[in-house]
């Protein structure tokens, strides 16, 4: 049988586990104004005059206001002089001035009225010829801006938030690997107490559970559980399972904390591994191993993805993203957004610089055998890499050391 996996109860898992709300730092207002100035500077070197935020991760990175989004258009626009204007529906001023903590002004629309033809005059009022649109505005608002404001340049302002979220602060970096740590004993606690007969749901359920407990934002922010053949869906399988001794099993959760998050996949047999499941696990560690070998200061992100995809097809999968081998991606950028910039992907030629902050993934998926994903994270520091929470050990003592 697999160390640590089942033999404990689903009440002895959750105990000793504690709200740390009271442990972590936010993000402070002198950061965020920070945050501000790069972004004009950012503007600057593009020839942007402002950029516009609607609500979303990027409207909570530079002005800390944490808004869902809608039909009805809330957001802000910072001017390359470093002035915020807020641009909200009238009916919702008093929320957002309690918000609201970097200092601008607020311009309100009614809700006969188009806020796109608010933000047309908001731009002539402050001379603004170039805008920069944050990448995951809604064509809606992209196209209700371009007709209300047609003299108006509108430009991608990909370069000005992803130059300033892709590298991470000491807080941003202490944030996550708050949220990083947590989750990993939580995925401990969890293989502890699965037993013949559970369901994927059962134990999602679980995990959930437990990062309420330790005071997460919001639970799980997702959560993936696979059992046997299911396991080679890189995002789960449709539906309830139930786990049978022999199993591949295959969970990748994650939490958040003041929304920076974690994510973390493990993979483990339930029972005694079979010669044909160590190798695939066997690979996939050293396909991990390569991916972080090669994660060095100056090297192209693609170069770390290659890196992983070598060994793969060095013992026979693939080629390229050809299954059974690895499907998908080396890794992911991870802040305030699970997937951000920089993408460990062919064709992504960023250098990496310390303050980067990626996922390393590199799954190996065989439809209608199992799959094997070991995900953890890494941090760009001054002399290289740095795990945020320690590679899976062994295929026999998958949590050894945790």
């Amino acid at each position: 049988m697999t160390l640590g996996i089942g033999g404990t109860s689903r009440e002895d898992a959750l105990q000793g586990l504690i709200n740390t709300r009271d442990q972590i730092k936010p993000i402070t207002l002198e950061e965020r104004q920070a945050r501000i100035t790069k972004a004009c500077a950012l503007m600057d070197a593009h020839g942007l005059d402002a950029l516009l935020l609607p609500a979303g991760t990027s409207l909570t990175y530079f002005t800390g206001v944490k808004w869902y989004a809608s039909e009805r258009f809330v957001g802000a626009l910072i001017l390359r002089n470093q002035s915020i204007i807020y641009i909200n529906p009238h009916f919702e001023a008093p929320k957002l001035e309690e918000l609201i903590t970097l200092e601008g002004e607020m311009r309100t629309w009614q809700e006969h009225e188009s806020p796109y033809a608010l933000i047309a005059r908001t731009l002539k009022d402050f001379g603004v010829h170039s805008l920069g649109i944050e990448e995951q505005t809604p064509f809606f608002i992209f196209n209700g801006i371009a007709k209300a404001a047609p003299d108006i340049a509108l430009h991608d302002g990909t370069p000005v938030t992803a130059g300033c979220r892709m590298i991470k602060s000491p807080a941003e970096l202490a944030l996550m690997q708050h949220a990083k740590t947590l989750t990993l004993d939580i995925h401990k606690r969890a293989a502890s107490m699965l037993y013949e007969g559970i369901t994927n749901t059962a134990v999602m359920a679980f995990i959930d559970e437990a990062h309420r407990k330790v005071g997460s934002d919001n639970g799980s922010t997702f959560c993936i559980v696979a059992f046997g053949q299911w396991t080679a869906f890189p995002h789960g399988p449709k539906g309830e399972h139930t786990l049978k001794d022999g199993d591949m099993v295959l969970i990748d959760t994650g939490c958040a904390f003041e929304g920076y998050t974690s994510d973390i996949t493990r993979t483990y047999v339930f029972g005694e591994p079979s010669a044909r499941q160590r190798e695939l696990w066997n690979i996939e560690k050293e396909a991990q191993a390569a991916a972080f070998e090669a994660a060095q200061l100056g090297v192209a992100c693609e170069e770390v993805d290659k890196a992983a995809r070598a060994v793969n097809e060095r013992h026979g999968y693939g080629p390229g993203y050809q299954t059974p081998g690895m499907p998908h991606r080396t890794g992911h950028g991870i802040g305030l957004d699970i997937h951000e910039w920089p993408y460990l992907t062919g064709g992504t030629t960023t250098r990496l610089e310390a303050g980067m902050c990626f996922s390393n993934e590199p799954m190996i998926t065989h439809y209608g055998e199992f799959g094997v994903r070991l995900e953890d994270h890494f941090y760009m520091t001054e002399t290289g890499p740095r795990w945020f929470t320690p590679p899976s050990h062994s295929i026999d003592e998958p949590f050894k050391g945790v």
